[in-house]
């Protein structure tokens, strides 16, 4: 089993954590073009726990939200760059919109997200919270976003295209 799991896979390990009482901790993303905002959330997240699992939107799932033309990176690269991160035990693919069927089925300890979402907005939150879970909102790093980056390379490179 390598560190891009299946659901499956993914199921017994959650179930393991329970019964040697890890704490599990969840956080999730699209992660196109990974940055160092990324980073500090999963860095963040492993500290609250003794297992972190990245569950990350598939390539279906980033065009819908994200639109045409993203990702930009495709979802077997962007997991396994997420799973090569130290902080990161494990990462999975997910294709619906939104986490909210994993995170239920999960139920982690402990759910992360980054400081541009709002307690009452995180998928997943109420979920967690009704199981005995904890919801955490994690500071971003200021200046760090994919769609800012995008817009800063296609500025500096000429393009009139933008996220």
């Amino acid at each position: 089993m390598g560190r891009v799991l299946e659901e499956t896979e993914l199921l017994e390990v959650r179930e393991d954590a329970r019964r040697n009482g890890i704490r599990f901790v969840l956080t999730n993303g699209c992660f196109d073009l990974l940055h160092a905002g990324h980073l500090a959330v999963f860095e963040e997240a492993r500290k609250m726990g003794n297992l972190l699992l990245v569950a990350m939107n598939g390539d279906d799932s980033v065009r819908r939200l994200k639109g045409e033309g993203r990702p930009l990176v495709r979802e077997d690269y962007r997991a396994r760059l997420v799973a090569a991160l130290d902080p990161v035990d494990y990462v999975v693919l997910f294709h619906e919109e939104t986490p909210a069927r994993l995170i239920r089925l999960l139920l982690p300890d402990v759910l992360v997200k980054g400081g541009d979402y709002d307690a009452d907005t995180i998928v997943g939150a109420e979920d967690v919270r009704s199981a005995g879970g904890e919801v955490v909102i994690v500071p971003l790093l200021p200046g760090l976003s994919t769609s800012g980056l995008i817009e800063r390379i296609a500025k500096r490179y000429g393009s009139d295209e933008s996220p």
